[in-house]
């Protein structure tokens, strides 16, 4: 399943030009695919139904259902609306969860994304990013790729204590075990950033469908091999995936914005793409400013 699109998305003072590029492969081992995305203004997400548990897909596609009806397509939301949508979807999974023959029989999912939100008070317009489980948000700023959300893992909670490296959790026999997913509990608990919205930014939303098959290096190296244009960059990097194996699901959403006012002219807004990087090192809860994968000049 595959789609590219643009949204334009108007504001007080000018507009947000939206690009997206959006794929899902059910991968070279398993039969069925248990993720799901939205990609339409004003949210871009990825929900990875949880392996091993009952109706993994259907919780996937629960969540992007309930973000649906609770965002108003093609208008910047709230960081309360979105935040609604989350508890909403978190209800709506543990709903599916059904009686079966060893006891009730959980169904589960990941969520991760964006969403251009209006922070109030004369904030001005930014990216919420909100993540449960172990999906993940990266920014790209055309040199760097950064990790602005932060994994809900069994390995993540030993590399944050520095019992383990980050190579080392790629192979640890617990890599695949997650601390936090919607329906686990009756009350979730999403982590969310705030990032100002400004200028051209690009985002990549990915199940560890893609992430546990390319590392960040690759992962900047097919960015970088962008010709200014979201389109067709999901598709390219889930064929990444499948080349390395396709051993799960993989989901893919790319995401570029471009954010200017009326008098803003193209060349003068693509000026800014520094700007995200900025703003996420001072977001990000990660210690070192989380995981990078660089390109040189």
């Amino acid at each position: 399943m595959s789609a590219d699109g643009e949204d334009i998305v108007r504001l007080p003072r000018g507009s947000a030009v939206i690009a997206h590029s959006a794929q899902s492969d059910v991968g070279r081992v398993r039969s069925v695919n248990e993720d799901a995305f939205l990609a339409a203004a004003p949210v871009y997400l990825v929900a990875d139904g949880m392996g091993g548990h009952a109706r993994g897909d259907a919780a996937s596609r629960t969540v992007v259902e309930t973000f649906r009806r609770h965002l108003e397509a093609g208008r910047p939301s709230s960081p309360e609306q979105v935040l609604d949508a989350i508890h909403s979807s978190n209800d709506a999974v543990r709903a599916l969860s059904a009686e079966g023959e060893e006891g009730t029989a959980v169904a589960g999912t990941t969520l991760t994304g964006i969403a251009l939100v209006d922070a109030g008070d004369g904030a001005g317009f930014h990216w919420m990013v909100f993540n449960v489980g172990d999906s993940r948000v990266y920014s790209w700023d055309g040199r760097t790729l950064q990790q602005l959300s932060v994994d809900h893992s069994a390995v993540q909670e030993l590399v944050d204590a520095g019992l383990i490296s980050a190579d080392d959790a790629e192979r640890h026999p617990d890599r695949n075990v997650i601390t936090r997913a919607m329906g686990a509990d009756e009350v979730v608990d999403p982590d969310v950033w705030l990032i100002p919205a400004a200028g051209r930014q690009v985002f990549l939303i990915c199940s560890d469908g893609l992430s546990k098959e390319v590392d960040d290096e690759q992962l900047a190296q097919v960015l970088a091999g962008d010709t200014g244009h979201a389109a067709g960059l999901a598709g390219e990097l889930v064929d990444a995936a499948l080349e390395h194996g396709g051993r799960d699901n993989v989901t893919v959403i790319v995401v570029e914005s471009q954010l200017g006012d009326d008098d803003d002219d193209d060349e003068t807004t693509r000026d800014r793409t520094g700007s995200l990087s900025r703003a996420a090192e001072d977001t990000t809860p990660r210690s070192g400013g989380g995981h990078h994968g660089d390109v040189s000049a």
